[in-house]
């Protein structure tokens, strides 16, 4: 049986994120796996914070946006998920170009799942680590 079960394109997930945070702040994904999504952040004046350092809130953005897209892609029907918990270490920082977020589950249950997203820079220094908690609902 296959990890998603939704069927759809990166184009597609990509054209969704707009009109919102996360086309506004350059979010792209770029591989869909069979297990895994990623996608990359500019670093730049809308991702850092006033010392020229991609800002940690940035990194969440980037971490809630794989860890929602992955959990809508692994429900069915008119379900939907929602964030209910997220946290964040950051451990190495990032000046320029582009980060790289990588999600993966942990969990994917009927009524919760929990996914830990790795962001990496440019050089693959793992910049930070998150870990996503979504409720599935049903409407």
């Amino acid at each position: 049986m296959p990890f998603w079960k939704r069927s759809t394109t990166l184009d597609a997930l990509n054209q969704r994120s707009q009109g919102c945070m996360v086309g506004h702040v350059g979010i792209e994904f770029t591989r869909l796996g069979e297990d895994f999504l990623e996608a990359t952040m500019p670093v730049d004046s809308r991702t850092t914070q006033p010392f020229g350092l991609l800002h940690g809130g940035a990194s969440v953005v980037l971490a809630e946006t794989l860890g929602s897209m992955a959990g809508y892609l692994c429900c069915e029907g008119g379900q939907t998920v929602v964030g209910v918990e997220i946290n964040a270490s950051h451990m190495h920082s990032a000046r320029q170009g582009y980060v790289r977020g990588v999600c993966r589950a942990l969990r994917t249950g009927r009524r919760s799942q929990v996914w830990q997203i790795e962001i990496f820079d440019e050089h693959e220094n793992l910049c930070c680590v998150s870990r996503l908690t979504t409720m599935v609902i049903d409407h």
